[in-house]
């Protein structure tokens, strides 16, 4: 990791280390805002709105199924973002990206609804929502790579952590916006938040346009490492790598979209009552997952990435059944406690530690597009979650649903207990004797 260049970086990190998490992680919550915010409403809302039918769960299967395609669109965008990323800097993917996603939110708030232009409206939303999925795909590479590019060696867990917490940042306020808007009349309680959205990604390319690109970005640029086609090298080279980014991440996607948006609409559903008590739970949760994905970043510098990996994956399995169990009744207290249980620790734990454990399964000149790739495509796997869980329901019951989200968790503990430990005893000692040297180069200095 050394380097005789000016530009080589630094085991104590760079000195915009903290502005940069801290930009990536700004603009991270205004795309999951963005992004979150049509789950909210396919599960609430667009079923009528947009594809009205005389029987409710087709009505909610169209909804699902236009949420799916946004997902679909995002291995698509992961790899053109990676490609820009590698060939060209972290930097202007993550203002690129942020200029679409925001751009086709606004534009669905002011979507006419089917009663108005009839099917164009839905072939409206639906081409919004596929770009939208290109936006979202190219932004996450970035935005971690650049956290954690920029972090001192040993702190690389919870500096890419940071912007994996602004995950849970975008869901809160997103959940919170539907949850203040409820009320209000007509299609109103759907239109604000995407509307509202324009302030956030304002202020997210104010902050965005003031970073300075990757260090290690900038030394394979100088030495000349950079690849001529970043995605084709990285099929054809790390191919395993992306394979074992799809299992690991699979857990996580369908945890995450298996309780806030299916259990989010199965629980409305059959009890209409408990709608703002759920969008409560999920904006306490979302905001106690903050801390959380922070923490479990931070642990993983401490005792590696696999522990927690391998911890949340297990309790994930055994997590499946009893939500339902609780949730059935429609307690509110049960219900309060099942959402911040499953997105404030499982799925919090999880991304906690994704940042570093799936940067660290690629290089510097091909891990945009490595990370990116197998990242969006388990992203576009779950976006199917809540419709598979739809149809399993209709056949099984709830069962289905608690099997499905069995089954991703078993493919993620597949993938974390085939993968090696990126960051070991070995490799800590290792960086920690760097990072000593460097200290006291800087003092001489």
């Amino acid at each position: 990791m050394t380097s005789t260049t000016s530009t080589a970086p630094s085991p104590l990190g760079s000195p915009d280390r903290v502005k940069t998490a801290i930009a990536a992680a700004v603009g991270t919550s205004v795309e999951n805002y963005d992004f979150i915010a049509y789950g909210t409403a396919a599960a609430l809302y667009f079923g009528p709105v947009f594809f009205p039918n005389e029987d409710p769960v087709v009505g909610t299967l169209l909804a699902f199924a236009t949420l799916a395609v946004g997902f679909l669109m995002r291995p698509i965008g992961g790899a053109i973002g990676g490609y820009l990323g590698d060939r060209f800097g972290r930097k202007p993917v993550l203002v690129g990206a942020m200029l679409v996603m925001g751009g086709a939110t606004f534009v669905i708030g002011v979507l006419p609804t089917y009663a108005t232009v009839g099917i164009l409206a839905p072939i409206l939303l639906v081409v919004i929502r596929m770009i939208q999925g290109l936006a979202f795909g190219a932004e996450w590479g970035g935005a971690v790579t650049m956290a954690y590019e920029h972090a001192p060696w040993n702190r690389r867990g919870m500096f890419a952590a940071i912007p994996q917490s602004g995950n849970p940042l975008g869901i809160a306020l997103a959940s919170l916006m539907f949850l203040v808007c409820a009320n209000l009349p007509g299609d109103w309680a759907w239109r604000v938040p995407f509307l509202l959205s324009l302030i956030l990604v304002v202020a997210g390319l104010i902050v965005r346009a003031r970073l300075s690109e990757s260090p290690e970005f900038e030394e394979a640029k100088e030495t000349g490492k950079i690849e001529k086609n970043p995605f084709l090298a990285t099929l054809r080279k790390d191919w395993r790598g992306i394979l074992r980014v799809i299992a690991l991440r699979i857990v996580e996607s369908f945890a995450y979209y298996l309780t806030a948006t299916f259990l989010l609409n199965y629980l409305t559903t059959n009890h209409p009552d408990t709608r703002s008590i759920a969008l409560a739970a999920i904006t306490v949760a979302s905001v106690v997952a903050i801390g959380t994905t922070f923490l479990a970043g931070s642990l993983s510098d401490r005792f590696g990435r696999r522990p927690l990996y391998i911890a949340a994956c297990v309790t994930a399995i055994l997590f499946a059944f009893p939500m339902y169990w609780l949730t059935n009744d429609g307690v509110p207290a049960l219900i309060f406690a099942v959402f911040v249980f499953g997105i404030a620790f499982i799925h919090a734990t999880l991304t906690g530690v994704q940042g570093s454990l799936l940067s660290e399964q690629f290089g510097t000149t091909r891990r945009t597009s490595g990370a990116s790739i197998g990242y969006q495509v388990a992203a576009s796997l779950g976006g199917f979650a809540p419709l598979l869980a739809t149809l399993l329901t209709g056949v099984f019951g709830w069962p289905g649903a608690a099997m499905l989200y069995i089954l991703a968790a078993v493919i993620g503990l597949a993938g974390i207990l085939t993968a090696r430990e990126t960051w070991g005893r070995a490799q800590r000692t290792k960086v920690a004797a760097q990072i000593e040297e460097a200290r006291r180069e800087t003092v001489t200095a």
